[in-house]
């Protein structure tokens, strides 16, 4: 006996369709919370790396910040260190100029010439004192030209006043203090400054033979 199927046929596939349908959208959804999830994640470890790199930059930039404050430190110690080294190096050599400087003074010094004050204001040195002539102190200031270690002799005061009948002059001038450039130079003023040595003496011509030869 044959079978007849009453259920509508129809709507038993669109109810198997519906429920693919409501299957394959779960799914769907699934899929995309996981992928959305995924990417989250990925964008938060994104976000993680670049805050440690972030801090790490933070610490290594208070480390240089700490270091150039130590290179200034030293910066600062090296200067004070080369000023004192730069006094040092001008007080030995204006020891040095000082004790070449009195020695020329005493080698300018012409006779018929005292001196009785010396001043010094910077680079300009004031001579004061006595001199038989004024010939005497030309010739004195012809000497410190010639000296190497005084320049610009300038002549401020000369009078008579007869208090010394020896030395009646008394005279003011201004010189001004340099050093010889090079040794070469040193010498020479030392050379032109140093007194001429005494000239040899003549020996005796020899006497007449008495009487002629035998």
């Amino acid at each position: 006996m044959a079978r007849i199927n009453l259920l509508p046929w129809r709507a038993e596939r669109r109810k198997l369709r519906q429920k693919e349908f409501v299957s394959m959208l779960g799914l769907a959804a699934i899929i995309a919370l996981l992928v959305s999830f995924l990417i989250v994640m990925y964008f938060n470890g994104q976000l993680e790396g670049q805050q440690n790199r972030n801090a790490y930059l933070r610490e290594q930039i208070v480390l240089v910040d700490q270091q150039i404050l130590e290179i200034e430190e030293l910066d600062k110690k090296k200067a004070n260190l080369l000023a004192r080294k730069e006094v040092i190096e001008q007080l030995q050599a204006s020891r040095s100029q000082m004790v070449h400087l009195f020695d020329q003074l005493v080698r300018t010094i012409p006779e018929g010439v005292r001196l009785s004050s010396i001043k010094q204001s910077g680079q300009t040195l004031t001579l004061e004192g006595l001199a038989q002539s004024n010939a005497r102190v030309s010739s004195y200031m012809r000497n410190l030209e010639d000296s190497g270690w005084m320049t610009n002799p300038d002549l401020t005061i000369i009078e008579t006043k007869g208090e010394d009948k020896g030395l009646p002059n008394v005279f003011s001038l201004k010189v001004t203090l340099k050093s010889p450039s090079t040794p070469e130079e040193e010498e020479a003023a030392a050379a032109a400054a140093a007194p001429a040595p005494a000239a040899a003496p003549v020996a005796p011509a020899a006497a007449p033979v008495a009487g002629g030869a035998l």
